[in-house]
């Protein structure tokens, strides 16, 4: 089974009045999303189950992905992904993964690096160096697991297989932590 931790695309915080929940995505986060999306289509790395987090910026973010699913995929808009983003995403995985066998979390950092380094048992090395220096805006992590049900998804199981940074993309600029 393969999980796909994304983290959202960098926000807009120009408009002080706006609760952090309905933050939207910037100019530079709709084109990562944009050029993400397009990778993933490119990489075969598409989820037949999608668990993003209630805030406007993640649902932007998903919004880029949507037209390049080729395949029918269950959606589940959860703010339990927005409330636990400063604790790790593991219990949710656990509890709505079922048997997805290409499973998406769509959510917020510190809890996409935290989840991503607690599953990782195994890696790529280059990739496991570049997910401890930082999980940027619209990075995406790809870990790999000998399970047969999320529900037995424990720590130290998956090898993580990628570390995706929309800087490294084609034709895609730098874009900060935020």
């Amino acid at each position: 089974m393969r999980l796909l931790l994304y983290r959202h695309a960098k926000s807009d915080w120009s408009n002080a009045d706006l609760s952090d929940i309905d933050r939207s995505l910037n100019s530079r986060g709709k084109a990562a999303a944009a050029a993400m999306a397009r990778y993933m289509k490119a990489e075969g790395l598409l989820p037949n189950q999608i668990l993003c987090s209630t805030a406007q910026r993640t649902r932007e973010t998903l919004s880029r992905l949507l037209p390049h699913l080729t395949h029918e995929a269950k959606i589940y808009l959860l703010s339990d992904i927005y409330n636990q983003s400063e604790d790790d995403y593991a219990g949710l995985i656990r509890k709505h993964g079922g048997r997805a066998h290409t499973l998406m979390v769509l959510g917020h950092n510190p809890a996409s690096e935290e989840t991503a380094l607690e599953l990782t048992g195994t890696a790529d090395e280059a990739a496991k160096a570049d997910l401890e220096e930082k999980f940027p805006t619209a990075a995406l992590a790809v870990l790999d697991f000998d399970i047969a049900d999320w529900s037995e998804l424990r720590p130290g199981t998956g090898h993580l297989a990628r570390f995706v940074k929309p800087r490294a993309l084609n034709g895609h600029p730098p874009q900060d932590d935020n």
